[in-house]
């Protein structure tokens, strides 16, 4: 049954035939604008190439439709859209740039957070369709590329990383640049969030160079670009079996039942810890939707190749999600633009405490809804514990394949149960919910995390010496690398 929804801003051109589906109007306006999108990604590619009209002309006609569809689907509050990256762009201008980039993460996220505090109190929401999403993607960017010109302002390069050189910028992007890599149609509404030199690259045509087979004819080059088609419609098949899960499988275990006394009082533990894991897993294949989908539309544009696959800037990794044997392998796969964007704002620049400032940043980032703040301390507090479990009893593990089998199918069933654990606040929403169902789980695993941080190393003899070295010195390796060789929490 359709929800009322007096107070949506956005279009209802598509109302009558909302009727005819199970989705309410907001919900069918984001997939038409993403259909079309999907279609507008062919004409950027081909007719609007880099080699047949100027760069200018693919800015604008990325910045027009992004703005179009912005107001389709969200009416007048795609002010927003265009109000937040345009006081980031001021402050860009006026702030000293050694301390420009802190300012404009303070403004992005402060901007961010009144919208997702207005939202969350004072607006009467009767409709899904929420215009935090694409500001959040938004955030990403401007933030992103602030500190990416104060990496390009240093003077000292030998302060950088690879990643922060790679992604370093020596000129301020005019106004129209600005404004069509912050809202540029194929990434707006459910990203991924890409680096404003990727998008620089992408328009220009430089993108594809280092993957490209080229010839010389006379003066002109020949390029040979690989077609993403194949690709495209994988993704597109792949978005809609995750539509069809969600419409037709998600309403057998909704995440409301966890408030209902009946479930609460009635049903026994392992129950419990199964229709988490069953209503958690479902749940995520609306994002798997959107982000599968949002995928294909970049990669139908003409971005994305990463010299093998269409992959580069893939959102998520479903099956690695899915099958992950250990958290970090799990969060490494979930939401790959996000964790791309804090190693490189907070996980690469900061040396202490930096695993519980890009989980609180994280978490303000999404909202500040109760339930966010429980999976995040928690997500916290595991990979702690994970990371000493790891450390002191996987080397027992080593010695055999069969029991390295084993130890992947108990770390693979373990990241599972975490998963469904952790997570159902942060879909649930509230903090008295959450705590009822904790309380009837007995607060089990994070109790064991404590253990697990505080006892296991006195409990579980150490590693040999020489392999407690070996993994200390790969630590090391990989921290100098750069953030983007370390994942978000590591807790492997």
């Amino acid at each position: 049954m359709h929800q009322p929804m007096d107070n949506y801003p956005g279009s209802r051109l598509l109302k009558g035939l909302s009727n005819y589906t199970s989705l309410d109007v907001d919900q069918l306006n984001f997939v038409v604008s993403q259909v079309f999108a999907l279609g507008l990604a062919t004409l950027y590619r081909t007719v609007l190439c880099p080699s047949k009209v100027s760069p200018t002309v693919r800015h604008l006609f990325g910045l027009i439709f992004g703005l179009w569809m912005g107001y389709f689907c969200f009416g007048y509050q795609a002010l927003h859209l265009a109000g937040l990256p345009a006081v980031c762009y001021v402050v860009i201008l006026t702030q000293n740039p050694a301390i420009m980039h802190g300012a404009v993460l303070f403004t992005a996220m402060l901007y961010l957070s009144l919208v997702h505090l207005y939202r969350q109190f004072l607006e009467d929401c009767t409709y899904g369709l929420d215009i935090s999403g694409p500001l959040m993607v938004i955030t990403q960017k401007v933030t992103s590329l602030a500190f990416s010109l104060h990496d390009g302002a240093k003077q000292d390069k030998g302060e950088l990383t690879e990643t922060q050189k790679k992604y370093s910028i020596n000129k301020l992007p005019t106004v129209m640049e600005f404004f069509s890599y912050s809202l540029m149609f194929p990434s707006l509404m459910a990203g991924p969030v890409i680096f404003y030199k990727d998008y620089k690259d992408f328009i220009e045509g430089q993108e594809m160079i280092p993957y490209k087979n080229t010839t010389k004819v006379a003066n002109d080059r020949v390029i040979r670009e690989p077609s993403p088609t194949r690709a495209v419609c994988q993704k597109v098949v792949l978005s809609l079996v995750c539509a069809l899960a969600f419409v037709l499988f998600l309403p057998m275990f909704p995440i409301t039942r966890l408030k209902e006394s009946s479930f609460i009082d009635n049903t026994t533990f392992s129950y419990k810890f199964w229709y988490l894991t069953v209503a958690t897993t479902l749940t995520r294949t609306k994002y798997y939707f959107a982000w599968t989908l949002a995928d294909a539309i970049c990669n139908n544009a003409g971005m994305g190749w990463d010299g093998n696959k269409w992959n580069r800037f893939s959102n998520v990794d479903i099956l690695k999600f899915e099958l992950g044997t250990n958290l970090k392998e799990s969060i490494d796969a979930w939401n790959r633009g996000t964790n791309m964007w804090l190693r490189f704002i907070v996980y690469g620049r900061v040396n202490r405490f930096s695993t519980l400032l890009t989980f609180a940043l994280s978490a303000i980032w999404h909202g500040f809804y109760p339930g966010y703040y429980l999976t995040f301390l928690s997500g916290a507090l595991f990979t702690f514990g994970a990371r000493s479990m790891r450390r002191h009893l996987r080397n027992h593990f080593t010695s055999s394949n069969e029991t390295k089998l084993l130890y992947d199918l108990l770390t693979f069933a373990t990241t599972r149960f975490v998963m469904a654990y952790a997570t159902f606040p942060f879909i649930l929403l509230e903090f008295w919910g959450s705590v009822v169902v904790y309380n009837k789980l007995y607060w089990m695993l994070h109790v064991f995390s404590i253990m697990a941080i505080y006892l296991g190393p006195r409990i579980i003899p150490k590693p040999e010496q020489g392999v407690d070295k070996q993994q200390n010195g790969i630590a090391m390796a990989l921290k100098k690398a750069g953030p983007y060789s370390d994942a978000v929490g590591r807790i492997d």
